[in-house]
């Protein structure tokens, strides 16, 4: 799956959020506990929190969205935004593919 857009703004803010959630509302990509993520970004729109899409993201990439993960996702993000090039390599363990 390509995840360009929902990468880009995890990591640097670009796109925006309201493109992000735009383009994963019409493409809806599959994955098994995706559907109720989809649903409150259906309600929230630009509003979805960042947590939700970083927690979405996990699930994308066939990883389990608990506590642990998404903590550690959103650290590397944070990181990753202040540009700590480690962390930009480090996110892409979640999905090598992604690259």
């Amino acid at each position: 799956m390509d995840f360009e857009l929902l990468d880009g703004y995890l990591l640097g803010g670009t796109p925006s959020k309201a493109e992000v959630v735009r383009a994963l509302l019409e493409s809806r990509p599959e994955a098994e506990g995706a559907p109720p993520f989809y649903e409150g970004m259906q309600r929230l729109g630009a509003r979805t929190p960042d947590l939700a899409l970083i927690a979405l993201r996990l699930v994308l990439a066939g990883r389990k969205a608990d506590d642990a993960a998404v903590t550690w996702l959103r650290d590397v993000v944070e990181r990753a935004r202040a540009g700590d090039a480690g962390a930009r390599e480090e996110y892409f363990t979640l999905d090598p593919a992604a690259r």
